[in-house]
């Protein structure tokens, strides 16, 4: 239960920890740093070796990009159905579309389960120096960093699980790199596709705000 203070009450609180500022005896908490969300790297789910080594940049990203899958909503939570799906993405993104390796840093599963895409991206994020380069906005791939979510959202809601992954995720690669939240956008932002979905790019506010909830 919330308790309200009088005023005095505060008073005399802020008189006592000017005295402590004084006395040299107040010391500042440090805000609570994101947790590292549990991350599955590219040996953990198999995948295929790139053709070339993906290239690190001397430089952060300044944008954090959410796009979907555009595959089918699966109900199969597990993280072996997580493994294949990213197995799946990185032979289209390499047999199809001739990239080296996946184009998206990191992937989310319909079941929460975070994986690593592109090699090298989750070395590079846990440094916090360096920007890992992707293929996943067209012309833009030097500075944004993507999250690819498992599914397709254009008439739905992504499940809790998936959401509750993408908070902490985002949340913990803003901290990693120093993104402003409000750079926190769509793939439609930046190229002319309908992606993340109409739905979840409706829900790019509260994303925002939730990120916002965790970083304080």
């Amino acid at each position: 239960m919330e308790i309200e203070l009088s005023r005095r009450t505060l008073l005399r609180g802020v008189a006592g920890a000017s005295l402590a500022v004084g006395a040299g005896l107040y010391t500042a908490t440090p805000a609570l740093a994101v947790p590292a969300p549990a991350i599955t790297g590219c040996a953990g789910w198999n995948a295929r070796p790139a053709k070339s080594t993906p290239q690190l940049l001397d430089h952060k990203p300044t944008v954090l990009v959410v796009h979907q899958t555009e595959t089918p909503n699966s109900t199969d939570l597990s993280k072996a159905h997580a493994f294949s799906l990213a197995r799946s993405i990185q032979n289209h993104h390499m047999n199809n579309n001739g990239w080296i390796d996946s184009g998206q840093q990191f992937t989310i599963s319909r079941g929460g389960h975070v994986l690593e895409g592109r090699h090298r991206s989750l070395s590079a994020l846990k440094g916090g120096k360096q920007h890992l380069l992707g293929a996943h906005v067209g012309g833009h791939n030097t500075t944004h960093i993507g999250i690819e979510n498992e599914g397709t959202y254009h008439t739905v809601t992504p499940p809790d699980q998936l959401w509750a992954s993408l908070v902490a995720m985002c949340a913990y690669i803003c901290q990693q790199y120093g993104i402003k939240v409000a750079n926190i956008k769509g793939h439609r932002d930046y190229n002319a596709t309908d992606c993340p979905g109409n739905k979840l790019y409706s829900m790019l506010p509260k994303l925002r705000q939730d990120v916002s909830k965790l970083l304080g």
